[in-house]
C-alpha cells in the first residue's frame, strides 16, 4: 500500500536512513514500497532521551530506522521498559506498555514507536499536573 507524505517546505524527515529535505513550496511525496520514514517531529536525538518515556521512544526508533541493527537496540529497550512498568500503575498505561512489546516481538517497529509516543504524551500530560 503506498505511502503519501505531505511535506511542508524546508521539512525534514529519515528515509531509509538518509535525511532528506524538502525544498521552499509545499509537496507531496508516494512512496510506493515498504521503506522506513519518520518525519522530522518524531525523530529524537540522543541527548533528548530524558525522561523514562523517552529513554523507551529512543531504543524503538533506532531499531525502526535500523531495522537490521535492531538487535543492538533490544537490551536498551527491554531494561528501560522494565524499569517503566515497574513503577507505573495505570492499567492503560501498562496495556499500551504491553503492545509495544508485542510490536516489538512482532518487529512492527513503527506500529510500537507510536504506542512510544502515547508513552511520552502521558508521561508529559503527568508532569504538567504536577507543575
Amino acid at each position: 500500500m503506498p505511502l503519501k507524505l505531505s511535506l511542508k517546505p524546508g521539512e525534514k524527515f529519515v528515509l531509509n536512513g538518509a535525511v532528506v529535505q524538502n525544498g521552499d513550496r509545499r509537496c507531496s511525496l508516494i512512496l510506493q514500497n515498504k521503506a522506513s520514514v519518520l518525519r522530522e517531529k518524531d525523530i529524537m536525538q540522543e541527548h533528548e532521551a530524558t525522561s523514562p518515556a523517552r529513554h523507551i521512544y529512543f531504543p524503538v526508533m533506532m531499531m525502526y530506522l535500523d531495522e537490521a541493527g535492531a538487535d543492538r537496540y533490544y537490551d536498551e529497550f527491554l531494561r528501560r521498559m522494565t524499569e517503566f512498568m515497574g513503577v507505573v500503575s495505570q492499567a492503560p498505561v501498562l496495556a499500551e506498555c504491553v503492545a509495544i512489546s508485542k510490536s516489538i516481538m512482532a518487529r512492527e517497529y513503527y506500529k510500537a514507536l507510536m504506542g512510544c509516543r502515547k508513552l511520552v504524551d502521558f508521561e508529559d500530560a503527568l508532569l504538567r499536573a504536577k507543575e
